[in-house]
């Protein structure tokens, strides 16, 4: 069986300026996107994959993917390919890696798995096979067993099968890379802050002009929007140690450098962002939970979106509506989306209008002409994320 090591190991001493190869995660539909923001970044080699990029770079830019990047989810380091079709192969093929050098005793680890293979049909029985098959390598050799840590671990490993091949990766993240930590963990968002930013930066959102989320909900667009607006680092607010911290080659100089570089690239944001909502109770805790500095550009008010006048102008208006899941009939969606589409004409002219739905049928009830079209998905959900110039 081939086995073939496609990255250095940091449990070891590696020179700050060595090539790594490496993988970005990102939901489907940003993979160009974050092909771009790569590209930004001085990473090298960049390939699209579905739901992800792979590219090169030295440690500066694994720092560099992790705290900047704004439309990926983890970035990962593979370090071993195999040939597997059966438990057995798994198991073996995962016990031939030396896990001592990326491991010891005393830190606690976790293993991610997806699958998507005729020979295996549960990613959770992945991780487990995985799971066993290092800890029993350290029992063979110590005695005793490093501890699983599914929710604070020190370590992610990652285990990715396609049909027969099998790509074990360290994930230098740790946590997804969506949780930037300015709102609470517990409060449930209608869309993922990669998504938002990802939707952002289709529209071609930069902070220069003014920007409005007629049913903002918890703020995430309008979060996002403040940080793209002011350049300021979507992991800037982040608690979450990142797993390369735990690496025995981190490089702590590099990493404060690098932070300090950032930070010290933000931008003045001249314009308004502007975020409404019919629910007073989903205003009230947007503006409690966004309180940090970074967000002191936005402004929220209760508003119905059939009741909205624009206090601006111009600008940009982006949107996540109701998709209809919950809605009685059919006709009651079509009713708003054709409510929508009037009130973009008489309110919302100069504006760019932005609207994401996984509701196909509803969105003809626009009755606008769309200019772009883009296939996102938000969480399990297959959306079209649309563009209405308003002339």
């Amino acid at each position: 069986m081939r086995h073939q090591k496609t990255s250095p190991n940091p449990r070891k001493k590696t020179p700050a300026k060595q090539e790594l190869a490496m993988v970005a995660r990102t939901i489907y539909g940003l993979e160009e996107v974050l092909a771009g923001e790569l590209a930004e970044i001085g990473a090298k080699n960049i390939q699209l994959l579905r739901r992800a990029v792979s590219f090169t770079g030295d440690k500066a830019v694994l720092y560099k993917a992790n705290f900047l990047l704004r439309t990926a989810l983890r970035i990962l380091l593979p370090i071993r390919e195999f040939v597997v079709t059966n438990e057995r192969e798994l198991y073996q093929g995962i016990q031939r890696i030396d896990w001592t050098s990326y491991l010891h005793l005393k830190q606690t680890f976790a293993v991610d798995s997806t699958v998507n293979s005729q020979f295996f049909n549960h990613s959770k029985y992945v991780a487990l096979k995985t799971k066993d098959a290092i800890v029993d390598q350290f029992w063979d050799k110590f005695g005793r067993r490093p501890s699983v840590d599914i929710k604070w671990p020190d370590l992610r490993f990652h285990i990715h099968i396609r049909e027969n091949k099998c790509t074990v990766s360290l994930d230098s993240s740790g946590y997804s890379l969506h949780k930037r930590n300015y709102r609470n963990a517990n409060h449930p968002a209608p869309i993922n802050e990669v998504l938002a930013a990802g939707m952002l930066m289709l529209a071609g959102w930069k902070g220069q002009t003014n920007l409005i989320d007629p049913m903002c909900g918890s703020g995430t667009i309008l979060s996002e929007a403040a940080l793209i607006a002011q350049n300021i680092p979507p992991g800037i607010l982040r608690n979450y140690k990142y797993s390369f911290m735990n690496w025995k080659d981190f490089d702590k100089a590099l990493w404060k450098s690098i932070r300090e570089e950032a930070n010290a690239k933000k931008k003045t944001f001249e314009y308004k962002l502007l975020g409404y909502d019919k629910s007073a109770i989903a205003i009230r805790e947007a503006k409690d939970q966004l309180f940090q500095p970074e967000f002191y550009p936005i402004r929220f008010a209760k508003s119905s979106f059939e009741d909205l006048n624009s206090p601006v102008k111009e600008g940009i208006l982006v949107m996540n509506p109701p998709y209809g899941e919950r809605m009685e009939d059919d006709e009651g969606i079509a009713t708003l989306y054709k409510a929508m589409g009037d009130k973009f004409k008489h309110e919302f002219k100069g504006f760019d209008a932005w609207l994401i739905t996984s509701n196909l049928e509803a969105l003809k009830s626009v009755g606008l002409k769309m200019a772009k079209r883009y296939t996102l998905f938000n969480g399990p959900l297959e959306c079209r994320f649309v563009q209405y110039p308003l002339y």
